[in-house]
């Protein structure tokens, strides 16, 4: 039988490449594995990895709108990080400049979470496991 066997890695486009580059890698502490410049497409791809394999691709087009417009638009809603404390992940991001909101518990798993986003204003999440 074919099963999916995990997550690859989530494709964010950027409207400004270097800003959102250094907060995926030098805030959120991603690696990065591969970075090209693709001239036919003005447009700069950059691999980037988490220590438990998973993966970003962001990446750079001129020109592009944001689809983020409305309070629930339909697609992907957001991105969801696994960290070991909520609290001390939120704290590191606040010290940092980032806003977090306020820690939750999810009714459903007790679990602690919370929000923040990237500097385009893509919806990420944090999730105590």
């Amino acid at each position: 039988m074919t099963t999916l066997q995990g997550i690859h890695h989530v494709a964010i486009i950027a409207s400004d490449y270097r800003r959102s580059k250094a907060f995926y890698v030098e805030t959120l502490g991603f690696q990065a594995v591969d970075e090209n410049y693709r001239a036919e497409r003005d447009s700069w791809k950059l691999d980037l990895r988490l220590p438990d394999g998973s993966g970003d691709e962001l990446f750079s087009f001129p020109d592009r709108e944001n689809r983020l417009a409305g309070v629930e638009p339909v697609g992907l809603r957001h991105l969801a990080f696994k960290v070991a404390d909520v609290g001390a992940f939120a704290a590191y991001l606040n010290d940092r400049g980032v806003e977090v909101e306020d820690i939750r518990i999810d009714p459903y798993t007790d679990r602690k979470f919370t929000f923040f986003r990237d500097p385009d204003g893509l919806p990420l999440e944090l999730y105590e496991v």
